[in-house]
């Protein structure tokens, strides 16, 4: 198969086309012929040599495939209701950028009706985030605020239609008017530009002084006081990013008097049963709003997978607005 390997660690330019083993699939899982793989921020740090696989997967990045299946475990696949030739997308934990990959079957759904396959490879990782961190770990609930840190990141896009939908009220923060404008037109209720205004005073603001109920970080670091300020009683504090530093100092007193939770997660490591758990309540809740257009995926741009290192300098630029995605169509 071709697959873009590391030539060690470093600048993009360790990212390259080369070819390897074919791999195969073993019990509970299938082997997926890959038409496009998306590009997160984890994969970026996995090139630099901050994000190591977990024990046995593939060294090769990617989190997310979309493609077609082509062989499997026949048992696991029935009861998951998938069969060989069905288009598919993948949460995996590493081998994602090539052109055959092997997925978990609790992993993998049925890409929505409508949806090509390059939008199709833009969902598993943020919708598998959004939803693990937002809803099942903070709670969100339908007439509650939610703080975005980074709308217009592919978490954040996702982020803003899946609390939308599910009732919500969204605030974003991002660095620039245009990224601002972007995010009100998926549907947030106000958008802040944190490099011209101190989000956590007009969070404050936009709430009459209540607070929010849950922010969304992908930053940490010197946020994180900012945002305990800004958040109502009872508020959720979710961390799933360290951008800013891992470092951190707060009011813990208001942590007390408002009865806030402050958590966080990483994905990657947790177990197959966890992600199918995950999987199970996106077939359920969210793959009919995407079949419905009610939810959209946000391609920002597509590139061939032989310049997967271009792909990663646009991420690192800062400059996107929704997902970048790799396709291994010729």
């Amino acid at each position: 198969m071709q697959a873009i390997e590391l030539k060690g660690h470093g600048a993009p330019e360790v990212l390259q086309l080369g070819q390897r083993p074919d791999p195969v699939p073993g019990a509970g899982e299938l082997l997926i012929r890959v038409m496009a793989s998306g590009v997160n921020r984890p994969d970026v740090l996995q090139r630099k040599g901050f994000y190591a696989p977990p024990p046995g997967a593939s060294d090769l990045p990617g989190l997310e495939v979309a493609g077609t299946v082509v062989a499997g475990d026949a048992a696991a696949m029935a009861v998951a209701g998938l069969s060989l030739g069905q288009r598919v997308c993948a949460l995996v934990s590493g081998g994602g950028y090539a052109d055959l990959c092997v997925a978990p079957v609790g992993q993998t759904l049925p890409v929505p009706a409508g949806l090509s396959d390059i939008e199709a490879a833009s969902l598993p990782e943020t919708f598998f985030t959004v939803w693990s961190n937002v809803f099942d770990r903070a709670g969100l609930k339908a007439g509650e605020t939610l703080l975005i840190q980074g709308g217009s990141s592919g978490i954040g896009v996702t982020a803003i239609q899946l609390a939308k939908a599910m009732g919500a009220t969204v605030i974003v923060t991002a660095g620039s008017a245009d990224k601002c404008q972007a995010c009100l037109a998926l549907g947030a209720d106000f958008a802040i530009d944190y490099k011209q205004s101190d989000f956590a005073a007009e969070a404050l603001r936009l709430t009459g002084g209540k607070g929010v109920d849950v922010v969304l970080d992908m930053v940490a670091g010197d946020y994180v006081a900012r945002e305990v300020s800004c958040l109502a009683e009872d508020g959720r504090l979710v961390i799933i990013a360290v951008q800013g530093g891992v470092g951190a100092s707060f009011d813990a007193s208001l942590v007390l008097r408002r009865r806030l939770v402050i958590t966080g997660s990483t994905l990657r490591p947790r177990s197959v049963g966890f992600k199918t758990a995950i999987a199970r309540s996106l077939t359920d809740k969210v793959w009919p709003l995407l079949a419905a257009g009610r939810i959209r995926p946000v391609i920002h741009t597509v590139l061939p997978a032989a310049e997967a290192a271009a792909a990663h300098r646009l991420m690192e630029s800062n400059q996107h607005i929704g997902k970048i995605v790799l396709s291994w169509q010729v």
